[in-house]
């Protein structure tokens, strides 16, 4: 492989000739062979949309010239849109608060520019990497603005797909209203519900997510771009800040603001912290209903049966006609996945000292893995999975026929102590409870009738 040599702050470094990152990228993908796990694109097309953002920003405000500017401009597009996708090296566990991912960034857009303008790789005569392409910035202000508006749109699509997901599980509280199975507490037989009044419940929990998602992701609106390294501003000029936050909500068409108070942005990533908190919750109710699913589903013999699931693969290498429920099983290790994220953002949230939160390469990392996942997860689970399960109506009526908890129903009647007698006697002697009652003489046949029909879920 042929190489260049590049100098940076520390001395001379050997980058890959063909590279368009440079010195710094280099120091850090030999510095850190940690996982070989690089940060999500999301994050990279972010980062280059608010650089895009700052040099705009700085020839408005006469602080970068158009020649340079344009072609930090045209540079930092492309990265956007992908084409220079592979020229993210670094891994995610680097140094502190992303100073590598930054100058990776920089290097790739000043080399590319140097190019458009007729320059060459590594040479940066006309566009350098510091001085032209992160003017008026420091990593410790773009790198938490571009966690903000990477989280932000990816929370968007996960939005869409949450309610997508949502109003099919309305859809099949409508469809199943009149369908009266027995409910169960402690996995112990209970009173009648419909499974129209299960699902509804499913739907409502989602629902409350949703909302708390929703107003979570609010909470990265606030920018801190032009902060600089502490919160200060030094090297930002005047109307930089409001200047390159237009840029980035005209870019996103998002309505982005500037951030009331710099340093609160710089240590504490609270607006992080408080998504994944709420991812954390929306993968906790999915896990609930996939869970209910697979333990309605189970059988076909052995197990509950009330509900068929789509069959989507064979469930068994070795067992011939074995198929399992594989789209809420993946739903289901989706969910311990978010959970295991939220407490690394946690601990990096509190982690921090003084002036900055280091750890934003592993916060953003994990936030935009636990969005994705959890989009993905959800269209999968709506499609494959949610929108087709179908109700095994002869199981259900079995299981409610020989349910002898419907004697709660007559307990304002005959008492507690009368009605639990009957329970066991239904248990021991395989008898309807209705026919315990008459038998005893507790109550007439038309008296257990009318009560047993007052007590049918509506």
């Amino acid at each position: 492989m042929r190489m260049r040599i590049e100098r940076d702050s520390l001395g001379p470094v050997r980058v890959p000739d063909q590279a368009y990152y440079g010195a710094q990228t280099a120091r850090a993908v030999a510095n850190f062979p940690i996982s070989g796990v690089r940060q999500h694109l999301e994050l990279i097309h972010a980062y280059a949309t608010v650089k895009k953002a700052a040099a705009t920003a700085n020839m408005r405000i006469h602080a970068l010239d158009r020649r340079r500017g344009q072609a930090i401009v045209r540079a930092a597009d492309e990265v956007v849109r992908g084409r220079h996708d592979r020229e993210f090296v670094v891994d995610v566990f680097q140094a502190g608060a992303g100073t590598s991912t930054n100058m990776n960034l920089n290097e790739v857009i000043a080399n590319r520019a140097e190019e458009l303008l007729g320059g060459k790789k590594g040479r940066y005569r006309l566009v350098h990497p510091n001085d032209h392409v992160n003017r008026s910035q420091s990593t410790n202000d773009t790198y938490h603005a571009t966690v903000h508006v990477a989280s932000r749109l990816e929370t968007e699509k996960l939005l869409r797909a949450l309610r997508l997901l949502q109003r099919t599980l309305e859809a099949k509280a409508r469809e199943f209203k009149s369908v009266v199975k027995i409910g169960r507490t402690h996995l112990q037989d209970a009173l009648p519900i419909t499974l129209g009044q299960e699902f509804s419940g499913y739907a409502a929990a989602l629902g409350k997510g949703i909302r708390v998602v929703a107003q979570m992701n609010d909470l990265l609106l606030e920018l801190p771009l032009g902060g600089t390294a502490i919160g200060t501003g030094v090297n930002a000029p005047k109307g930089y800040a409001q200047a390159v936050v237009r840029e980035t909500c005209r870019l996103t068409g998002q309505r982005f603001r500037v951030a009331r108070n710099y340093f609160s942005c710089h240590q504490s990533p609270n607006a992080e912290a408080e998504l994944s908190g709420a991812l954390r919750a929306v993968a906790i109710e999915l896990g609930k209903i996939v869970d209910d699913l697979i333990l309605l589903s189970s059988g076909p013999n052995a197990g509950l049966r009330e509900i068929i699931l789509p069959a989507v693969q064979p469930g068994s290498s070795i067992m011939p006609g074995k198929v399992n429920p594989g789209i809420a099983e993946m739903v289901n290790m989706v969910s311990f996945r978010v959970l295991g994220n939220d407490l690394a953002v946690s601990q990096a949230a509190a982690a921090g000292q003084l002036e900055l939160n280091v750890y934003t390469p592993v916060i953003s990392y994990n936030l935009l893995e636990s969005i994705k996942l959890l989009t993905h997860a959800s269209l999968v689970f709506e499609e494959k999975c949610l929108r087709g399960v179908q109700v095994n109506y002869l199981r259900i009526r079995s299981y409610l026929e020989r349910n002898p908890i419907i004697a709660t129903a007559l307990t304002p009647r005959i008492g507690y102590e009368r009605a639990a007698q009957a329970v066991r006697i239904s248990y021991e002697k395989g008898l309807p409870v209705r026919d315990v009652v008459v038998q005893k003489g507790w109550l007439s046949r038309r008296e257990a009738d009318q009560l047993l029909r007052d007590a049918e879920p509506r």
